[in-house]
């Protein structure tokens, strides 16, 4: 050794091993000593850490000069970051169980794509594309880690997992939590997305029959070296680290027989391919051995999957013999014609100690027996007293569901039902807990099947043996009260009282409550109850407690569920409301009638009427039968007529609106009032104006809610001032209620009816420079005697909102689009304008291959056009745009052409102009340009109309599709 070598290598090992914690990573990264520092007993920090670390100094974003924060630089620095990363994991055998245990889904995501660049996958290409059989050995094990993960990944995140304790609040540290668990979910939704894929991908490489190399340290370097002096090397054969085609096809097998075992839970055919691709892996772990370096499987969690795919898809020549109790009792379960006393004897015979899991299927199988014993008069089972000795709140609820399905008490027997009530008597007086006893005397079943006397009987017995325990009855509305055990914590039952949507359950929880403590208002635990405030002061004047708690509870959770459309559970929560109250109160029996009305029109509006099947007679009816309600001193919900009124109108219940509403209606109700002036107007369209005596009433009342009323105040000096401007009182409703109604209307005469009667409004105005047309605009009058009393802003900001509106119902009306852009130009937004403009021809054109109908492109539409696109210095689109109008505008069209300033692509534009008389123009001012376009035989002037209207009519098809293009 020369002495300069011996001197560099003293000075290399006097450096410190262990670099300063602050800098450790650029201290590898400088010194080249990752090697060194892995092969330490215990590295500290961790080569996990050292991944993380690598990969978050390789993806820190920059920063410019002018303090902008740029995409992470993909500099000399950054790239050897990546490729240590890529190396640790590399020390670590690309063991995924150690990578997944210890790093986050996103940096694992990063680590597996950085080994898919530097293994030569094109980036973009779908790897089931790619030939694994063709692929050099370390890209397809590249290909193979990546989607083993991809599919370990979504079964990972199908488990639940519980959550750790969070420590003291730290801003910084809950952001930092918080984007990495945005970037998670964004990264499973890919992976599911591609899970199909994937699993192609590892079914391909179980067809693969030979060996298999993955990058080592070593071949990592080589990589980074010139691609040229390498490339003989890291695609041979025998470059990087062996793994064998039994081992891979292990690790495979798992990973798709978890992923196929998953999926089983929404298509139980794919538990027969998950069943397979287990007792493979079986196979290959005995042929292996457990010396594998590259096959690490949980041998425990794979029993535990074969046990399960036994018992859900039972082998075809297994025998009873062979088979697990599991596997016995799921077959009697499948079969058509089995006993079900054969599967007590198994599950009675089975090894109870080495199967202890099988208790909670050995009592539901006891308790369905012992059902039938009862029933069919025999004794109670020895097994099931055992079984019934350490009773839980799952065993009471399940074996109540078992009687309440095993007799059919509308057509069940006296004895039967003497039978079945003797057991659950004698049940209650076996259970110790009271809460226990609770819930099966407080079930329906219980409460059906004993008398009064039997009730009362039963609760003395149990006063006897527990005097210090107060029980009551208390004949509330049919409901009685046993108070609930002192353990029982409040804040639990209150707490499931918010979360239930079960009205029987609801029920339960309160009589439950109110047996602890009679001091408190249930009512108001959560205040996410609300109920209207003219339900409410009827509501809380029930003089029991429970009996009010329990009605306000019921109304409140049934119009949440509405609210948040879940109408099966408003449906039942109404149902059971008015199942109550109709044994007290008539006037709260008509107000839940009204609510299930507005219920079940709501349920056809989001559910069969939006196909546009039309509601049953009898939803009809009713609507009918609550408009014409005269019930005195019944509180009404504003939200209900307007609702009816909208249902009949988008139905088109004309004839009942214009014909055969009471007169009393008219009067009363303002919304069957302006139901009843919409439905005439529409019904009134075809006839001659002089006939149009309701459009002209209905024009009235809209001019009176958006009248305002002025308050004047008279000084000291005797003059007067105005003070306040305010909503006029004489309008039927006030506007803001018309707008609230409107939105609930679909019909779309109705709604064009309504849009074209306030742009006529908006168009009244003195001051107004440019009218918005509108459809049937011509059948209100011109004018308004008294303009100073509109609101002429508040008609404006109507006009937009009731456009955005309509264009949600159908955004291809065309003449909503026209109104829109008629808006847009008012308001000098002349590329917005264009935008509806184009849109509205496109519509009802099948974008610009059929003509554009006259009556939507008119010449006021086209001259407006023309402006916007002026106004935007696009002017050769004006000079195309003036072929459009009946009578060619030449001056404009030339004036257009000569602007310099043009900011349109105007060469381009040339080919769609097909007058040859603008075309002669532009020939002189721009000389040869224009003569191949004044040139085409189909423009000469001798040839027949037919061939010239088509010349005209396929240069307007393109040009209109080019600027559609331009401004969609």
């Amino acid at each position: 050794m020369s002495a300069e070598a011996a001197d560099r290598e003293a000075a290399t090992s006097s450096r410190p091993c262990t670099p300063p914690q602050t800098c450790w990573f650029e201290f590898l990264l400088e010194e080249s000593l990752l090697e060194k520092h892995l092969r330490k007993p215990c590295p500290d920090p961790a080569p996990v850490q050292l991944i993380v670390q690598f990969l978050e100094q390789a993806s820190k974003p920059s920063v410019n000069e002018q303090n902008q924060v740029q995409p992470p630089p993909d500099n000399k620095r950054n790239r050897i970051l990546k490729l240590l990363a890529l190396k640790v994991a590399a020390h670590l055998k690309w063991d995924l169980d150690i990578l997944e245990k210890s790093l986050s889904v996103p940096v694992l995501n990063m680590l597996l794509n950085e080994l898919l660049c530097i293994s030569k996958v094109p980036p973009g290409t779908k790897h089931v594309d790619m030939d694994l059989a063709t692929l050099p050995p370390t890209t397809a094990m590249a290909v193979l880690l990546y989607n083993r993960w991809a599919i370990r990944t979504i079964v990972q995140s199908s488990f639940p997992v519980k959550q750790a304790k969070p420590g003291p609040p730290q801003l910084s540290v809950m952001n930092q939590m918080q984007q990495e668990k945005e970037l998670t979910e964004n990264i499973l939704k890919v992976l599911k997305e591609q899970a199909a894929d994937s699993i192609l991908v590892l079914e391909a490489a179980l067809k693969l029959n030979k060996d298999l190399y993955v990058h080592t340290m070593r071949t990592l370097d080589l990589l980074a070296m010139e691609p040229g002096m390498v490339n003989g090397e890291t695609e041979s054969s025998t470059a990087g680290l062996k793994v064998k085609t039994e081992e891979m096809q292990c690790q495979v097998c798992y990973d798709l027989g978890a992923a196929y075992f998953q999926q089983g839970s929404t298509n139980s055919a794919v538990y027969e391919n998950a069943r397979e691709k287990f007792f493979r892996t079986k196979e290959l772990i005995a042929e292996i051995g457990s010396l594998s370096l590259h096959c690490t499987i949980d041998e425990k969690r794979l029993a535990g999957y074969c046990q399960a795919c036994d018992v859900l898809v039972p082998s075809s020549d297994s025998t009873s013999q062979q088979l697990t109790p599991y596997s016995q009792v799921h077959i009697c379960l499948r079969s058509g014609n089995y006993q079900v006393r054969c599967m007590r004897r198994i599950l009675t015979l089975s090894p109870r100690l080495e199967n202890e899991a099988l208790d909670e299927i050995c009592f539901k199988v006891c308790a369905c027996n012992t059902v039938r014993d009862i029933l069919e008069g025999r004794t109670i089972s020895v097994q099931f007293n055992q079984l019934f000795l350490r009773p839980n709140k799952e065993k009471i609820d399940f074996l109540l569901e078992v009687c309440s399905r095993s007799i059919n008490l509308e057509k069940a027997s006296e004895s039967l039902k003497g039978n079945m009530a003797a057991f659950l008597k004698n049940v209650c007086l076996g259970l110790e807990d009271l809460q226990y006893v609770f819930m099966i005397s407080s079930h329906e079943l219980f409460i059906t099947l004993l008398k009064d006397e039997e009730r009362k009987l039963l609760v003395d017995q149990m006063r006897k043996r527990s005097p210090r325990v107060n029980l009551c009855i208390k004949p509330v509305t049919s409901f009685y009260d046993i108070p609930a055990s002192a353990s029982v914590n409040i804040g639990q039952l209150e707490h499931q009282l918010i979360l239930s949507v079960d009205p029987w359950r609801i029920r339960q929880i309160l009589i439950e409550l109110h047996g602890m403590t009679s001091e408190r208002q249930f009512w108001t635990v959560s205040n996410k109850w609300e109920v209207p405030s003219v339900y409410s002061g009827v509501i809380l004047g029930i003089k029991d407690n429970l009996t009010r708690d329990l009605v306000y509870i019921l109304m409140a959770k049934g119009l949440h569920c509405s609210t948040v459309k879940d109408f099966s559970h408003a449906k039942q929560l109404f149902a059971a409301c008015l199942e109550l109250v109709t044994e007290f109160s008539p006037k709260l029996r008509q107000v839940m009638l009204n609510e299930m009305l507005l219920l079940d029109i709501h349920t056809h509006e989001a559910g069969t009427g939006q196909a546009g099947e039309r509601p049953p007679s009898d939803l009809i009816s009713r609507v009918r039968g609550y408009l014409e309600m005269r019930l005195p001193d019944i509180p009404l919900r504003q939200v209900i007529a307007e609702e009816c009124v909208a249902f009949m109108l988008n139905w088109r219940e004309s004839e009942y609106l214009t014909l055969q509403v009471p007169a009393f209606l008219l009067q009363s109700n303002p919304y069957v009032k302006l139901g009843q002036l919409l439905a005439a107007t529409c019904k009134e369209l075809p006839g001659p104006k002089e006939s149009r005596r309701t459009a002209k009433d209905l024009w009235e009342v809209f001019v009176q809610i958006c009248s305002v009323s002025s308050q004047h105040k008279r000084g000291n000096d005797g003059r007067v001032s105005l003070i306040k401007q305010r909503e006029s009182t004489l309008g039927i409703m006030y506007r803001s209620e018309l707008l609230s109604f409107i939105k609930k209307l679909r019909e779309p005469l109705v709604l064009t009816i309504i849009l074209s009667l306030f742009v006529k409004l908006h168009n009244v105005r003195e001051d107004i420079v440019n009218d918005i047309t509108a459809e049937h605009i011509s059948i209100w009058p011109s004018s308004i005697p008294n303009l100073q009393s509109v609101d002429f802003e508040a008609v404006a900001i109507t006009v937009k909102e009731l456009v955005r509106y309509t264009l949600s119902i159908n955004p291809n009306n065309h003449s909503w689009l026209i109104i829109q852009a008629d808006i847009y130009f008012a308001t000098n937004q002349y590329s917005a304008a264009l935008h509806y403009y184009l849109q509205a021809g496109a519509v009802c054109s099948d974008f610009f291959n059929k003509a554009v109908p006259p009556d939507v492109y008119t010449d006021q539409v086209i001259k407006r056009m023309i402006k916007c696109c002026s106004l935007l210095n696009c002017h050769t689109q004006v000079a195309i745009l003036c072929q459009f109008l009946r009578e060619i505008d030449y001056k404009t069209a030339f004036k257009s052409l000569q602007e310099q300033n043009s900011h349109d692509a105007m060469d381009s534009y040339y080919d769609y102009i097909w007058d040859v008389t603008i075309l002669e123009y532009l020939t002189c001012i721009l000389s040869s340009m224009c003569i191949k376009a004044i040139g085409q035989t189909e423009l000469n002037a001798s040839n027949p109309e037919e061939v010239l209207q088509l010349a005209a009519q396929r240069r307007k098809k393109k040009f209109l599709q080019a600027m559609a293009k331009l401004y969609f």
